[in-house]
């Protein structure tokens, strides 16, 4: 995630921001140029964009945004859309009688459009199902009926549902206890979800990458009713960390995927952030990690993409303790982890037509 400025007083913004807290513009996003931009009222329910990439164009806020207060990305006046490009993927809103039901709706929203921001950023915009029925990707949010009934948070043929109790951080917090999990958020959600969707879209089909696939991952053939009731029965190998990302990857090849797919996202977006930051390691002591490369994330190798994310993770991980907070990165990379991340980035390179640092396409198979 880059850093944004309100371009009329330069106040540094977040990226849900909806009002500058300095001079109080209309802040929204331009999903077109992924940047926030600032807004004068023009009139009939059209705002001017104080971007200079937007060049004064006017703009709408999103219904989502102008009435519902969960969104803050604007549509082209022009457009006959009321919903901006990410509110078109949502399906189900959570039902808005209940309460707290608009705060996990709002979270949610907040997540997803973080999560749709990082696939643009690697060139895997996703068109709506309804829009492209057999490639296209909607999401639904539930919530467990009251006859005892749960939803469960999954991916299917483009439509993944997600289970609104996953908004509420003492819930969560409560499964991730239970599960043994070190790490568990909203927004990972989202990203293991978005695994599944692009497994399908980009190695289901795909013989060059199926095979070397299945050399990393397994083979995703296996019944997955047997291997989610095996999972759930036994757990996981006691040695799960020499090949895994998580205890959840050994449960079948699929799962494997989408938890290092996820574990990809988390990297390259907080190394884009921090490096968009201007994040630097300078210690005295020349045996600790250094980190002074600033490499646009989308243009790095992945070795590239490794050197820096061992010492940034050591220093996040110091930071969170000195404020009394368990680490912020909890994982440990075993080479095999390892290898199935490169097998990721690749994939993602190809498709998102991306080059590495040295102008070439990496090879999937290698």
């Amino acid at each position: 995630m880059k850093t944004f400025h309100c371009n009329r007083c330069e106040q540094l913004v977040f990226y849900e921001n909806v009002r500058c807290e300095r001079c109080e513009s209309l802040l929204g996003f331009l999903p077109e140029l992924r940047e926030i931009s600032a807004f004068e009222d023009a009139g009939d329910g059209r705002w001017r964009s104080l971007h200079p990439q937007a060049n004064g164009a006017l703009f709408r806020q999103c219904h989502n945004y102008a009435v519902e207060n969960i969104c803050n990305w604007m549509i082209p006046a022009d457009s006959p859309e009321t919903l901006c490009q990410a509110c078109r993927l949502t399906r189900t809103i959570p039902n808005l009688s209940e309460p707290d039901n608009r705060l996990y709706w709002y979270r949610l929203e907040v997540a997803k459009r973080r999560l749709l921001y990082t696939l643009a950023e690697l060139g895997l915009d996703a068109q709506s199902l309804d829009a492209d029925p057999e490639r296209g990707l909607a999401f639904e949010f539930l919530a467990d009926g009251g006859d005892g009934e749960q939803v469960m948070t999954g991916h299917d043929n483009g439509l993944i549902t997600l289970n609104i109790a996953e908004a509420d951080d003492a819930h969560r917090e409560k499964v991730r206890t239970a599960m043994g999990e070190p790490y568990r958020t909203l927004l990972g959600h989202f990203r293991h979800e978005t695994g599944h969707y692009f497994f399908s879209q980009l190695i289901e089909n795909e013989p060059r990458r199926l095979e070397p696939f299945r050399k990393l991952f397994g083979d995703e053939r296996a019944d997955y009713g047997e291997a989610l009731a095996a999972y759930y029965r036994n757990g996981a190998p006691a040695d799960w960390q020499a090949s895994y990302i998580s205890a959840y990857a050994t449960m079948h090849p699929w799962e494997d995927w989408a938890e290092t797919w996820a574990h990809y996202l988390l990297i390259v977006d907080v190394l884009d952030t921090s490096t968009t930051y201007g994040l630097a390691l300078l210690p005295d002591d020349p045996s600790e990690p250094t980190l002074t490369d600033r490499t646009p994330v989308e243009d790095a190798s992945f070795g590239n993409l490794m050197k820096r994310w061992f010492p940034l993770t050591y220093a996040l991980n110091s930071l969170n303790r000195s404020l009394g907070m368990p680490d912020g990165y909890p994982f440990t990379l075993a080479a095999p982890v390892v290898d199935k991340l490169r097998f990721v980035h690749r994939v993602i390179a190809a498709a998102g037509d991306k080059r590495d640092k040295h102008g070439e396409r990496e090879s999937i198979g290698a």
